[in-house]
């Protein structure tokens, strides 16, 4: 972060390495979609939290986005990824209600397909880039809600529920 939040260098040196961007791209006859790129600041400031970078690429401004979206992570200024974990929520939570529906119909679900609907729709998205945002202070969100309901086996056939369902991708019985 810049010494007494002098962001106007910060946003002179980003254009000058943008411009050396966009020789590298001409060279190789590859174009940046700036409809796509945007320009955004971490930082745990919060004086300059309303400070939006004006950076510039082949003279135009770049939009500046406080909340960019990067492979599908939300990331926000202090990268603690509370608007992602909030939003992984609600999709889990959907997700899980998708999954006692199909246990409760009548066509006989057995403990195998269970098993592999709970790993493709729920352990997949609730594992996808958790490294990246696993130590947050946010995770509350995540982990004992999901675990409770998917552990809660009430819900599950008899054939389900009497083994664990904590770690399933290592134990193909469960």
């Amino acid at each position: 972060m810049p010494a007494d939040g002098d962001w106007q260098a910060v946003e002179g040196a980003l254009s000058k390495d943008m411009a050396t961007l966009g020789e590298y791209l001409q060279t190789w006859k590859l174009k940046l979609s700036t409809t796509k790129t945007v320009s955004a600041v971490f930082h745990l400031n919060k004086k300059e939290a309303k400070c939006e970078l004006k950076v510039n690429f082949n003279n135009e401004t770049l939009p500046f986005c406080s909340e960019p979206k990067y492979l599908g992570i939300t990331l926000d200024r202090s990268l603690m990824y509370h608007r992602h974990l909030e939003s992984l929520c609600k999709k889990l939570t959907s997700r899980v209600a998708l999954l006692r529906r199909l246990v409760g119909s009548g066509w006989g679900t057995g403990a195998t397909a269970l098993r592999t609907v709970t790993l493709a729709l729920v352990h997949s998205t609730a594992e996808y880039c958790a490294p990246v945002w696993c130590r947050s202070a946010h995770t509350h969100l995540i982990d004992p809600h999901h675990q409770r309901r998917l552990a809660n086996c009430d819900w599950m056939p008899a054939s389900y529920t009497n083994r664990q369902p904590i770690n399933p991708r290592r134990h193909p019985t469960c």
